[in-house]
């Protein structure tokens, strides 16, 4: 039974399972301990339970989307290229989750690891470099808001895909192609079987985008209250009204950024420091937020956007709201 715990923990450090093993066994040896009936153990970890069920949660969210953005041609702008390469990032990542926990329970062997561990590293790294390209395509619809709808920013935008798309793959490639630590445990980082170096570049990477989302939204921002005072000034608004709109603009970005960090700070911190002799609970506990990003997602990149709104109407009833039909955009919308 700890052997096979041993193999299906795929997440885990496997110092823990081998102390358990020679608790066990010294147990066994001991004549003096009276024999009594261990306790059953768990057959399948809690933990991976709830990454597989975060994986259907994420899968499901995100093929609406991507659904929605495929099969209306009226979707075709640089903001739902890249809203639809975010929701495609989600979704493959949501299905490694879900393959990973078939895999390590059902068919177990190092080739299987390699390639899921490698799904889900090219899809996560995909989804955050599909919000990067997301943040960097709304700096330049407001900085150059008068030629942003051009035949020049739709060859940029499939540069950014092709870019970024070709960059995660090659990083999702590297366990398969032997950068890995099957061979020598003692380079693991917290998730098997990626190594310390890969686990820590692909941690300062994740900081260094990070670091230029952050710049470019403190950019947005401060074009946001400058149109939204040119607005009230033109409109002869009070000074209330611009501020409240500015606020929320503001409170979105915030929203938007302080859910991005939240959810990836934690682990991205932890694997710069930890490796594979740490507690497992830690890997899983910072693990778990990280996922939940891919979750929310939709409702802040999807959902919100009132074409896609339009669109789910159509399909999910027929018709549009006469209230979403004449909401007008404001520069709090970003």
């Amino acid at each position: 039974m700890n052997e096979d715990l041993k193999v299906n923990l795929s997440w885990l450090p496997q110092d823990h399972v081998e102390a358990s093993s020679t608790e066990n066994a010294s147990a066994a040896g001991s004549s003096l301990v009276p024999a009594v009936d261990p306790e059953p153990e768990l057959l399948v970890n809690p933990w991976d339970i709830v990454l597989c069920t975060s994986g259907t949660l994420i899968s499901c969210e995100n093929a609406v989307v991507v659904l929605i953005i495929f099969h209306n041609p009226s979707l075709r702008a640089p903001m739902f290229l890249l809203i639809g390469s975010l929701a495609l990032a989600d979704l493959l990542a949501g299905i490694g989750l879900i393959i990973n926990f078939v895999f390590a329970y059902l068919l177990q062997s190092e080739a299987t690891k390699l390639v899921t561990i490698g799904l889900i590293v090219a899809s996560f790294s995909a989804s955050v470099g599909s919000l990067l390209a997301i943040t960097v395509d709304r700096y330049l619809s407001l900085y150059y808001a008068l030629t942003y709808n051009s035949e020049r920013t739709v060859t940029f935008t499939y540069v950014m895909l092709i870019l970024l798309w070709g960059a995660s793959i090659c990083i999702g490639l590297l366990p398969v192609m032997g950068w890995n630590c099957l061979r020598d445990e003692s380079t693991c980082s917290v998730i098997r079987p990626l190594t310390k170096n890969n686990a820590a570049v692909l941690s300062v990477s994740f900081l260094l985008m990070f670091a230029l989302m952050l710049q470019l939204y403190i950019q947005i921002c401060k074009i946001v209250m400058r149109h939204a005072h040119q607005i009230a000034l033109q409109h002869h608004f009070l000074a209330t009204s611009h501020y409240v709109t500015t606020r929320k603009g503001v409170s979105t970005l915030a929203i938007i950024l302080g859910t991005f960090a939240a959810c990836w700070m934690p682990f991205t911190l932890y694997s710069l420091i930890a490796d594979y002799t740490y507690p497992s609970i830690y890997t899983y506990a910072t693990l778990l937020p990280a996922t939940y990003n891919s979750i929310i997602n939709p409702v802040i990149y999807a959902f919100r956007n009132q074409e896609i709104q339009k669109a789910l109407w159509l399909v999910c009833c027929g018709c549009i709201p006469s209230n979403l039909s004449q909401r007008a955009r404001s520069p709090s919308d970003v």
